[in-house]
């Protein structure tokens, strides 16, 4: 795994790798896709992104203050998904940024070194 660790606080889920199936989160190995926010990691029972379903990953994302942004790993490549997902997530006020699973946990740690509120799903590679 790449080692993509900036600084931040010790008590936040900063994503220091992924490959091989999984992540190492906070020092945590975690096998399949995960839901990061900056103070937990959750199993995300998905592998690929038609698998998504809105409403429970509203549902998980509504443990999360005053979230803007939520950051989207497909896997190894951008996939677009649905525009329902899109629609429905910016009617609840957060914007749905889309990228490759290693771009999408590298964006994590910036914005949590930035101290902003995002959420990251990410679909293992």
């Amino acid at each position: 795994m790449a080692d993509i660790t900036p600084p931040v606080s010790a008590d936040h889920q900063i994503i220091q790798g992924y490959g091989d199936g999984g992540f190492r989160i906070a020092g945590q190995d975690y096998v399949g896709s995960v839901i990061v926010t900056a103070l937990e990691t959750s199993a995300w029972d998905i592998t690929s992104i038609n698998e998504v379903d809105v409403n429970s990953l509203l549902a998980a994302l509504k443990r999360v203050p005053e979230l803007t942004v939520l950051l989207m790993g497909t896997g190894p490549k951008i996939v677009l998904p649905a525009p329902e997902l899109r629609l429905k997530l910016r009617e609840e006020g957060i914007g749905l940024e889309c990228m490759d699973t290693g771009a999408a946990c590298r964006t994590f740690n910036v914005l949590l070194a930035e101290e902003r509120s995002a959420a990251a799903a990410l679909i293992h590679i």
